[in-house]
């Protein structure tokens, strides 16, 4: 009979010549510093690879006598050495943004995001918002931006994946000790650790406050995992995106209110705030009862808070926006809503959408904020007409939602080897040079088999995991070393020419896994040719709730297990960070066929691109924006719908697949090196890493969103928010007279013009009490071609005083302001008068339309309203 079980952890002693190995493992740099992360792996290789190149994990764990034997050996301390003059000069890097493109002195962003994806070892993520989050993070460091995150510190994180002999998705959540991950205490000025109070409905719940240094910034996350909270409020944070709308509620107003107090218990005064997605929304209710207690007005507490609050939207469906019941809402805000001096239906209609409903994240998400953005070009456009409602008169083209396109964190994701090479042919200024498109078309100059025999190389590690990973869970499972066989037939590290195919991401429905699959027969013959073999691997997970997507990794699983496709299309399990690192870099051609147009951004694809691996995709997200025509493939998407659009979209997959892909990769010379597939896939990466990285993405962030946002912030605060509760009292007064604003033609209009000729208007308008300066007339021409509409983009500013109207890509439109003449019609309207030269020649459609207008509107449009004559 067997004792009781009980353990004893043993804990290194690290040498005082090593001592510096724990600040290396404390912070996440090691992320994406390959030399960091060999030097723990010299350590021991094996250690190294059991924990999953977990640092903190591997010094927890390692072998005291290898400490000792490597604090005695010179080669070991030179690169230790070494890693450490690299790590301290990072630290003392100068800002990497100059004057007029930084953040002004004194000014600080606050980035509030539900997940960080920094590293597999971290398992704080779930999927691409999470890693995006992480890659702003790295990339604000990297430029050295005053910049601070906050989030939630998740115990169990998300879930792990394993498939059952039948292809059925099993989660397991792992429990994570802060022992085991890259985070410390967060303390205040006087050294004590900080812990925050949020209320929530009649009681309050504690939230301890950790610090994740990532490089040169923090970022703090709030666990309520605390001796002082009870059962149900300390698994608060226990899982990501676990439990019922109440729980996901909880979550979120720990996030925002208990993220906003832990800031400032950090002695922390942000100038921005960037809610990055929804979640984030409670933010703004915590700022707007810091106003109303220092003394400003409920609704100039909207503006003074506002003015400074970005918002990025991601979710390219409407029902993909997290909204809550009004009973749930009151229930848990109703405090929050007597220290605003409101009542609940006010609280309630700062996220709701016609008067009604659920409060709506992304709705209390724009109406606290002025500076709004999707994330790429598309999504932009998908997001205005999504949001629309936020602007009842506004056409969602002239809403105030614009556009950041992703990026990736290049250094995290590019493979070693390829920066090796670089390094090699280019120099180590191509690290600094991240931007520059005309410096980034040396990649083509790279001799074809150096550049050939890298992609080989790194094919080659990624089938050595792919078949490990298989023959784990081939284990597991019980599946015969026989099948297995059949299995991996594809996964040759020694001979790593088969074309391989990538399809890893998320699994919802309308990402489309199964796609490749709607005419198996015509698959199995493109997969099938022995002299063209072809390999697909899947990869991906599908929320447990999401019962579509779990029976689409079936299909998957089912269709890989069938005679024609064994060997030739794999589902390996557990996608991660690390996962997808390898896979990015080592398949030759990365698939993603989303419905058009609900693809928000997509960043696997640039991790693929800027790797040299071909993208085929549907023209959705960044990739619209990506394809040249040379530097990947485009599947033409059709615009039928459901089942009719698959067939097409399949068809049209199958055709490039069969005509184009297999073809051009089997196409050798006399050294067997595919020239016109290299051509191609240098030209992904000269093309994809200037446009796509980062450092470009939050460059865009900060001069267009950050600065603003700091600016004008700044401006309605000043003496006391003066501007703000002017333009509260303006905002009211507007709002009131609006319904009897109305317009009429005051002259005739030309049917004809030439060229150059200026055209005048004159148009009376009722103000319905308001004066000419509260309200600015438009004459909006837009060019009209034998096809239709002509769309290409074009933008007209309205001076200093006013926001330039962000025109959407999609419509060649000018437009004209009008100025009062002073005069007045009998029955009061006022007369506004315009001449203008039309800029194009041939048909061109004329409209008129007035809008409100004040000096201190962050959006020439933000109010919503606008009339038309």
């Amino acid at each position: 009979m067997n004792g009781q079980k009980f353990t004893i952890e043993v804990q290194p002693t690290l040498p005082a010549s090593l001592a510096r190995l724990a600040e290396l493992a404390g912070n996440l740099r090691f992320s994406w510093h390959r030399p960091t992360r060999r030097l723990f792996e010299a350590l021991d290789e094996r250690l190294w690879n059991t924990v999953g190149g977990n640092p903190r994990l591997f010094l927890r764990c390692i072998d005291q006598a290898k400490l000792d034997a490597a604090a005695a050996s010179d080669v070991f301390l030179d690169q230790y050495h070494q890693v450490l003059r690299g790590f301290d000069a990072y630290q003392r890097e100068p800002r990497h943004l100059g004057p007029g493109t930084d953040l002004e002195p004194g000014d600080r962003v606050a980035y509030f995001c539900a997940e960080y994806g920094f590293h597999e070892s971290f398992p704080n993520y779930s999927g691409g918002l999470g890693v995006l989050a992480g890659d702003h993070c790295k990339t604000a460091s990297d430029l050295g931006l005053e910049f601070v995150g906050v989030g939630l510190l998740y115990r169990q994180g998300y879930f792990h994946q394993t498939l059952d002999a039948d292809g059925v998705q099993v989660p397991e959540y792992r429990e994570t000790s802060s022992e085991d991950i890259a985070v410390a205490l967060a303390r205040d000025a006087a050294g004590a650790a900080v812990k925050v109070r949020v209320p929530l409905a009649e009681r309050e719940v504690v939230a301890q406050v950790w610090r994740a240094t990532v490089g040169r910034i923090d970022v703090f996350l709030l666990d309520t995992n605390v001796p002082e909270n009870g059962e149900a409020d300390r698994a608060i944070t226990h899982k990501l995106y676990g439990g019922d709308r109440e729980m996901r509620l909880q979550q979120e107003l720990i996030l925002g209110i208990g993220g906003v107090r832990a800031l400032r218990a950090l002695g922390l005064a942000p100038t921005v705030w960037h809610m990055n997605e929804g979640h984030a929304a409670f933010l703004a209710l915590e700022l707007l009862a810091e106003q109303v207690a220092a003394g400003l007005p409920f609704r100039a507490a909207i503006e003074a808070v506002a003015a400074s609050v970005v918002f990025t939207t991601h979710t390219p469906v409407a029902a993909g926006h997290d909204a809550f019941p009004p009973e749930l809402v009151l229930h848990y805000l109703g405090g929050q809503a007597r220290r605003l001096g409101i009542d609940g239906g006010e609280l309630l209609a700062l996220g709701r959408s016609g008067g009604g409903g659920d409060l709506n994240m992304t709705m209390l998400a724009l109406r606290l904020s002025r500076h709004q953005n999707g994330v790429s070009r598309i999504h932009g456009g998908v997001s205005a007409e999504i949001c629309a409602p936020a602007w009842p008169e506004l056409p969602a083209a002239d809403n105030p939602i614009g556009y950041v396109t992703n990026g990736v964190h290049v250094p995290t994701f590019l493979f070693q080897r390829w920066k090796d090479v670089l390094d090699a042919e280019l120099g180590l200024e191509w690290r600094r040079r991240l931007t520059d498109t005309e410096y980034w078309q040396k990649i083509c100059a790279l001799p074809d088999a150096l550049f050939w025999d890298v992609k080989l190389a790194t094919k080659a590690s990624l089938l050595k995991l792919l078949r490990a990973r298989l023959r784990h869970s081939c284990s597991r499972n019980q599946v015969s070393d026989a099948h297995f066989s059949r299995l991996a037939r594809g996964l040759n590290p020694d001979n790593p020419q088969v074309l391989t195919i990538g399809f890893a991401r998320r699994f919802a429905t309308y990402k489309r896994a199964n796609l490749l699959f709607r005419d198996p027969n015509w698959l199995a013959s493109i997969v099938g040719d022995p002299s063209r073999p072809v390999l697909f691997v899947f990869a991906g997970k599908a929320h447990p709730a999401d019962e579509p997507g779990r029976q689409m990794i079936r299909e998957v699983h089912a269709m890989s297990q069938r005679p024609e496709f064994l060997g030739r299309v794999l589902f390996i399990e557990d996608y991660d960070i690390g996962l997808a690192r390898s896979l990015v870099a080592g398949v030759d051609v990365w698939l993603n066929n989303p419905v058009y147009p609900l693809e928000a951004s997509g960043t696997s694809g640039m991790k693929a691109g800027i790797n040299g691996t071909l993208n085929l995709s549907i023209l959705d997200g960044w990739w619209a924006e990506g394809f040249d025509g040379e530097n990947g493939w485009a599947i033409p998407s059709s615009s039928a719908s459901d089942g009719r659009r698959d067939d097409e979209d399949a068809r049209s997959l199958y055709e490039v697949l069969q005509d184009e892909v297999v073809p051009l990769y089997y196409e050798r010379d006399a050294r067997g090196l595919p020239l016109a597939w290299i051509a191609r896939a240098k030209r992904s990466m000269a093309t994809l890493i200037p446009a796509f990285n980062t450092r470009r993405m939050l460059q865009n962030y900060v001069s267009g969103l950050y600065r603003p946002a700091a600016a004008q912030g700044r401006r309605l605060a000043a003496a006391d928010g003066a501007g703000a509760r002017a333009l509260a009292d303006w905002r009211a007064r507007v709002t009131a007279a609006w319904p009897a604003v109305a317009l009429r033609a005051a002259s005739d209009t030309p049917a004809r013009v030439a060229f150059g000729e200026r055209v005048g208007l004159e148009v009376a308008v009722a103000l319905g009490g308001l004066a000419p300066e509260d309200v600015r007339l438009e004459l909006v021409l837009t060019r009209e071609l034998p096809d239709g509409p002509h769309e290409l983009p074009a933008l007209t500013s309205f001076g200093a005083a006013s926001a330039p109207v962000r025109v959407r890509e999609g419509r060649e439109t000018a437009i004209e302001a009008f100025r009062a003449t002073g005069a007045r019609e009998p029955d009061g309207a006022y007369r506004f008068v315009c001449e203008a030269a039309p800029p194009w020649c041939g048909r061109l459609g004329a409209r008129v339309r007035v809008v409100p207008h004040h000096e201190l509107l962050s959006h020439p449009y933000e109010l919503g309203l606008m009339r038309w004559l």
